[in-house]
């Protein structure tokens, strides 16, 4: 059940990342409780501009949602997805310096360089919190807290 408010687990002055599959759930309709976590979630984040994305997040979820969607989604539409949403969160782009940070961070944590790569964007942006299903609960790395919004 999602019983707490997304307002009581992100203190106002933190920064926020937001992890593709925060994305992808608020198109799936099979799952209407993510959905609608996912969609309060990208909500608060365009109108507080405190919750951002990386390169990486735009790229997983514009090849998710015109390959992998039950319905995939036209060109225009992830354009206009692409512009509306994604561009206003966007945040963090590739540097060497964030690839060499995945690669220290996956050294010394034993994550998947993909999801390095996530917490190095997040680190970079100044985020406090990754909201991720793909990430364990609550763990902290480099001050940098894990949070599954949908449990």
């Amino acid at each position: 059940m999602l019983a707490e408010n997304f307002h009581e687990r992100n203190s106002m002055s933190d920064k926020y990342f937001i992890d593709t599959n925060i994305l992808v759930y608020s198109f799936d309709a099979q799952s209407r409780l993510k959905q609608k976590r996912a969609q309060e979630i990208i909500d608060e984040a365009l109108s507080d501009h405190k919750g951002i994305i990386s390169y990486q997040v735009i790229q997983e979820f514009l090849n998710v949602a015109t390959r992998k969607f039950l319905t995939p989604l036209s060109v225009t539409d992830c354009r206009r997805y692409l512009e509306q949403v994604l561009y206003p969160l966007w945040d963090v782009y590739p540097s060497i310096d964030l690839y060499q940070q995945a690669l220290t961070i996956q050294a010394e944590s034993g994550f998947s360089f993909y999801d390095s790569l996530i917490i190095a964007g997040a680190l970079e942006g100044g985020c406090k919190i990754i909201y991720s299903e793909d990430l364990k609960h609550d763990q902290v790395f480099s001050g940098l807290r894990m949070r599954n919004p949908f449990l």
